[in-house]
C-alpha cells in the first residue's frame, strides 16, 4: 500500500519524506526539485512491539511498514501539463492515499510560489487541479462506456451510470470522496484511478516555535479539514529532519527539550497507515517479533495469508492473546494458565494489537 505526498513547490514535502525515510537529505528550495517521485519505505512506530519484547525476549523486532511516494510539487495549471504537472499526476494516480502537505508557515528565505503564506488558497490550488485532472479522465472513459453500454454490455452501462455521477460532482467542485458509493461502485470508481477519489491526510507544516499547531493559520486547515471530511496533524519538519539524523540517545535529550514525548512523525506515519484502512496484528518469538499488516475487517485466514499463502489455505485456527495481558501476566505461558487465550476459527475478524499463532495443515 502506498501513500503519496503532494503539494504545492517549498511547503516542505521532501523534508517531510527525507525525515520519515530517514533518508538525511535536504530538499532544494527551488520549485520542481523533485523531477522523478522519490520511493521509500517508512516504519510504523507502534510502542506494543517493545512491551511484547519485554515479556519475550528476541532476535529482532520488525515493525510494520509502508511504501510512501514523494511527487514533485503541483502549480496552478498542472492539469494542463504547467511545470511537467501532466507527468506527476500520472503517479499520484497509482497511490492509494495522499498526504498532502500544507504551509503554515512564514519563511523570508523559503519562496511561495504564489508570494504568500495562505493555507486554505494553497489546498484550493491543489484541490482544484485534481479535479480538473479527474474531469478530463471521465469524460474521456464516459465516452468510450456510452459507447460500449449501446452494444448492450451490462457492466458498461453501469460504469456510465457511475461516470455520469462523477462528472456532476467534478463539475460542482466537489471531490469524488465525497459521493456515496456502493462497495460495487467504490471498487469500480478504485480502478479507474481518479485521485480525488482517493483519502487525504492533511499535514500542517509549522514553524519551529509552533510546533503544536496552536497558531492560526493551522486553526484554518483543521476547520477545512473538518468541514470535507478529512483529518489533519500537524510537524515541524525542520524539527523532524534534524531528529532523523540523531542518534537514539541525543534525539530523546532534544524531545525532552521541546517537551515532545516521541518525533511527530510518529503521529504522521500512523495517521497515513490508519487512512489507508490498515492495522496491525503481532507473531512472537525467539527468532523474531513482528508487525504484519492487514486490511481493517481482515478474517483470521485471511491475516495468515499475508505471512504465507500456505497458512490461509490450510488455516485450522488461531490462537490469540492481548497485549496488555502479556505486560500484566509476563509470559505466554501464564496467559494460557490464566484462560485468557482464545481459540478463534476462521470467522474471526481480526482486531488490531492481536497477537497470534496460527494452527495449519496443507
Amino acid at each position: 500500500m502506498e501513500c503519496g505526498i503532494v503539494g504545492l513547490p517549498n511547503v516542505g514535502k521532501s523534508t517531510l519524506f527525507n525525515a520519515l525515510t530517514a533518508a538525511g537529505a535536504q530538499a532544494a528550495n527551488y520549485p520542481f526539485c523533485t523531477i522523478e517521485p522519490n520511493v521509500g519505505i517508512v516504519a510504523i512506530p507502534d510502542p506494543r512491539l517493545r512491551q511484547i519484547e519485554s515479556c519475550i525476549p528476541t532476535q529482532k523486532v520488525i515493525p510494520a511498514a509502508m511504501r510512501l511516494v514523494d511527487i514533485a510539487g503541483l502549480v496552478k495549471g498542472a492539469s494542463e501539463g504547467a511545470g511537467l504537472g501532466n507527468k506527476f499526476l500520472s503517479h499520484i494516480r497509482e497511490v492509494d492515499a495522499i498526504l498532502h502537505v500544507v504551509r503554515c508557515f512564514a519563511d523570508p528565505d523559503v519562496t511561495h510560489v504564489d508570494g504568500s503564506v495562505d493555507p486554505i488558497r494553497d489546498i484550493g490550488t491543489i484541490e482544484t487541479e485534481l479535479m480538473i485532472a479527474d474531469l478530463q479522465v471521465a469524460e474521456g472513459l464516459l465516452d468510450k462506456a456510452q459507447r460500449t453500454a449501446r452494444a448492450g454490455d451490462k457492466e458498461a452501462k453501469a460504469r456510465a451510470e457511475l461516470l455520469e455521477r462523477c462528472l456532476a460532482s467534478l463539475n460542482a467542485s466537489k471531490p469524488l470522496r465525497s459521493l456515496e458509493l456502493t462497495p460495487e461502485e467504490a471498487k469500480e470508481l478504485r480502478s479507474l484511478g481518479m485521485i480525488t477519489a482517493k483519502r487525504v491526510l492533511f499535514v500542517a507544516n509549522v514553524d519551529e516555535s509552533d510546533p503544536k499547531g496552536s497558531g492560526p493559520l493551522v486553526q484554518k486547515v483543521r476547520e477545512y479539514a473538518s468541514s470535507h471530511g478529512g483529518d489533519v496533524v500537524v510537524v515541524c519538519a525542520k524539527i523532524e529532519s534534524e531528529l532523523a539524523e540523531l542518534n537514539e540517545a541525543d534525539r530523546n535529550e532534544m524531545l525532552a527539550s521541546l517537551g515532545m514525548g516521541e518525533p511527530a512523525l510518529a503521529t504522521v506515519a500512523r495517521a497515513a497507515y490508519r487512512l489507508l484502512g490498515l492495522q496491525s496484528y503481532f507473531t512472537a518469538g525467539e527468532k523474531e517479533i513482528r508487525a504484519w499488516t492487514v486490511h481493517a475487517g481482515a478474517t483470521a485466514p485471511q491475516a495468515a495469508g499475508v505471512i504465507h499463502t500456505d497458512f490461509e489455505r490450510g488455516f485450522i485456527r488461531a490462537e490469540i492473546y492481548a497485549v496488555p495481558d502479556l505486560t500484566e501476566l509476563g509470559s505466554e505461558k501464564a496467559i494460557r494458565e490464566a484462560g485468557r487465550l482464545r481459540v478463534e476459527g476462521k470467522s474471526y475478524v481480526m482486531r488490531d494489537g492481536d497477537v497470534c499463532h496460527f494452527l495449519f495443515n496443507v
